[in-house]
């Protein structure tokens, strides 16, 4: 059971904060449940969660470790893209991907979606709109994540990545 206080990934809300703990009185809700009230740090709204909601997938964001060790990872992956002409198919890979809600299948995901969109540049063809939005997507969520993780905005992360992965290499750092 988290606490108040408490940073969750909840679904694909992605990051939110534990405002409470409670038997809420709201209409259309089971009043004898007890629910999480939570607050999403990247969007509008509160949500109202069962505790023992096995509906949405819910677990504690990274810890500040943990995220450092993703980014070390980083230059170690190997991804490749992932070609479809059938749309469905694309569409069920890439949402596999976010509904893993592990954060390195996320990198993979962006990684595999930018490599696509740089071999369309590069072929002057136009990049999908659903390889996009998926992009877009796991970003947001990994971003997030590591934002609030790392103690920085989600802004910076892209930064902080490219720089800690500039400073390994750079210093022969083992990751």
């Amino acid at each position: 059971m988290y606490q108040v206080g408490d940073l969750i990934v909840y679904g694909s809300t992605g990051v939110c904060k534990v405002l409470e703990i409670s038997y809420p009185s709201i209409s259309h809700i089971d009043k004898n449940k007890l629910y999480y009230c939570l607050k999403p740090l990247y969007q509008n709204g509160t949500i109202y969660t069962p505790i023992d909601n096995t509906k949405v997938f819910m677990r504690p964001i990274l810890s500040k470790e943990q995220a450092n060790s993703l980014i070390d990872q980083i230059p170690h992956m190997k991804v490749q893209a992932y070609h479809s002409h059938v749309l469905s198919d694309l569409t069920a890979h890439y949402s596999a991907a976010l509904n893993s809600h592990n954060c390195k299948d996320l990198v993979a995901l962006t990684m595999s979606i930018y490599a696509k969109q740089q071999a369309a540049a590069a072929q002057k063809k136009k990049f999908g709109s659903v390889d996009e939005k998926y992009m877009r997507r796991a970003e947001d969520l990994l971003f997030g994540e590591l934002a609030v993780s790392l103690q920085i905005s989600k802004g910076d992360v892209p930064r902080y990545i490219a720089e800690r992965i500039s400073t390994n290499s750079e210093n022969g750092s083992p990751v």
